[in-house]
């Protein structure tokens, strides 16, 4: 696409880090298509590294949870208003909101109802194909694009009448150099004692309810299969409570923090036991044959009803549309069903190559036919609706 012929405003609201790794991306790419571009909004240290002056830190916005939300509730409601009167002000040519649709879509809607013509872009699409469905219809009265990160859910959205969405990749697809190992690593794998990750998620109420579970399969696991060396990658802010909770497994495993230790782990493992999450992609793309799992709170319980999945909550089976990986949700998370499935994939034989094939069918699905970077991809996709917006 040829770069407009003015300089372009753009907002571009990230709700917590994940969205400023992406908003940076997508800033450089817009600056690389468009020429300069003015940017303003809310993000982080790599949107600021950019040349965004963030309206408020990232840190008043950045939470998760319910009972967190409630407490911060008067700071979020007033961060809402204060970004949606700054993006009104400054009456950009466009507005992206990425991901954190509590915070994010409120600021959408209110600007667009101040500013009627306001492109609005949303990077990242909510899941809307598993929980609250209505909501892809009703994003059509304030958000003209959606830039999906996963290959299904442009269907999803046409399904649920939702808006436009445009598949642009996901940011693995820029990593895979990070997840793939290299012949000393590859031979680890087939190595014994095998390489077994544990991976109970990085919200410290899920590790408190797959923790006990894991430890028991892992052991039990290594009854059926043989020994095991197991590693749990985890993260610094959760690091504490992992390690209490480790300490009361039969062995305890060698505990990394930190990425790129997860990535170094993730490249000589045999198998993985996770809990559902992105980190179940960062599995597949490194080739990992897994196991999922999860629990939820008996409240979150009580809302099944509203919650709309076909077959699974495992991302990779969803980009798939098939049960390729084994998962074990509610009661179902149990230590002796955990343990059959991941001590199939620690040996030879049917269970684990027929995952090793969905893996590599999952590489080429998720995988953008033109090889370029899904910023570059999201870039297009954001000056596009601003040109057909103009247009209408």
């Amino acid at each position: 696409m040829s770069a407009p012929s003015h300089r372009l405003k753009i907002a571009v609201v990230a709700g917590e880090p994940s969205g400023d790794q992406l908003g940076f991306k997508l800033m450089r790419a817009l600056r690389d298509a468009a020429g300069e571009v003015e940017f303003l909004g809310v993000g982080g240290e790599a949107m600021a590294a950019e040349g965004l002056i963030s309206l408020f830190p990232l840190a008043d916005v950045a939470v998760m949870g319910l009972v967190p939300v409630l407490r911060r509730l008067p700071t979020l409601i007033d961060r809402i208003r204060r970004c949606a009167a700054a993006i009104v002000a400054a009456r950009p040519d466009a507005l992206v909101i990425i991901d954190s649709p509590d915070f994010t879509h409120r600021v959408a809607r209110r600007a667009r109802r101040a500013l009627p013509g306001l492109p609005v872009i949303d990077y990242v699409s909510p899941s809307v194909w598993a929980w609250r469905p209505g909501r892809a219809r009703a994003m059509r009265a304030y958000v003209d694009c959606v830039l999906a990160l996963l290959p299904f859910e442009p269907e999803a959205h046409a399904r649920l009448g939702g808006p436009r969405c445009v598949y642009v990749g996901h940011p693995l697809v820029e990593r895979l150099s990070e997840l793939r190992p290299n012949e000393t690593e590859a031979r680890r794998r087939e190595a014994p004692p095998p390489l077994v990750l544990a991976l109970p998620g990085s919200r410290r109420s899920v590790i408190g309810r797959l923790m006990a579970d894991f430890g028991a399969a892992i052991a039990a696991a290594e009854r059926d299969a043989g020994p095991f060396e197991v590693a749990l990658p985890t993260l610094p802010h959760v690091e504490d409570v992992v390690r209490q909770h480790a300490a009361r497994w039969p062995q305890p495993p060698r505990i990394v923090v930190g990425e790129a230790e997860k990535f170094a782990a993730f490249r000589s493992a045999r198998a993985a036991l996770a809990a559902s999450g992105t980190v179940t992609l960062e599995l597949a793309a490194a080739g990992v044959p897994m196991v999922g799992a999860y629990k939820v709170s008996p409240l979150e319980t009580l809302l099944r009803p509203l919650i709309t999945l076909p077959f699974s909550v495992l991302l990779p089976n969803l980009a798939l549309g098939e049960a390729a990986i084994p998962e074990f949700l509610q009661q179902d998370c149990q230590p002796e069903r955990l343990a059959a499935a991941l001590a199939a994939l620690t040996r030879d034989g049917p269970a684990r190559s027929a995952q090793l094939a969905a893996l590599a069918r999952l590489d080429q699905r998720m995988r953008l036919a033109d090889g370029r970077a899904p910023s570059v991809h999201a870039a297009a996709a954001v000056l596009e609706t601003i040109a057909s917006k103009r247009g209408a």
